[in-house]
């Protein structure tokens, strides 16, 4: 994925791209150190309230003044009734790619490792820990793309 994502970015960028493979939570990234970070799938991963604040403060700190965070991610619905709604049609689309059995493995797995927050949950949390502007660029279903910029 961060290869792909290295060939994607290269096309439209001329500044350095730098890439990360590791755990956001032990991830030392400084301050002040990059324009832009884009995080694709990663902040699903989060557990408790406190880990969530901590990640995207260390974004936060991580870019220079003027950066911007962007977030593509799997995000849960605040109201009980749309996420199951929302639920009910991810796994509609699961089963289309496979069969049943293909959701089933796909919910148990995200039951086991993923923790997604609602994307409300996360654009107050973006404006929580100094972001100035937050975006929506996009929502659908139980997926977002999403934004800050310091």
């Amino acid at each position: 994925m961060l290869e792909r994502a290295r060939e994607r970015i290269s096309q439209v960028n001329v500044g350095k791209i730098t890439t990360h493979q590791a755990d956001i939570r032990e991830l030392s990234l400084g301050e002040c150190q990059f324009d832009i970070i884009m995080a694709a799938a990663v902040l699903h991963h989060l557990r408790g309230e406190a880990e969530w604040e901590a990640v995207f403060a260390k974004l936060y700190r991580a870019l220079k003044p003027g950066g911007s965070l962007w977030i593509s991610d799997m995000i849960y619905h605040s109201t009980p009734h749309i996420q199951a709604m929302m639920w009910a049609r991810y796994g509609d689309y699961l089963t289309s790619l496979k069969d049943e059995a293909y959701r089933d493995h796909v919910f148990a797995y995200i039951e086991k490792e993923d923790t997604p927050r609602p994307l409300l949950f996360q654009i107050d949390l973006l404006r929580r820990v100094g972001f100035r502007e937050v975006e929506i660029l996009h929502k659908n279903s139980n997926f977002a793309a999403f934004g800050g910029i310091k």
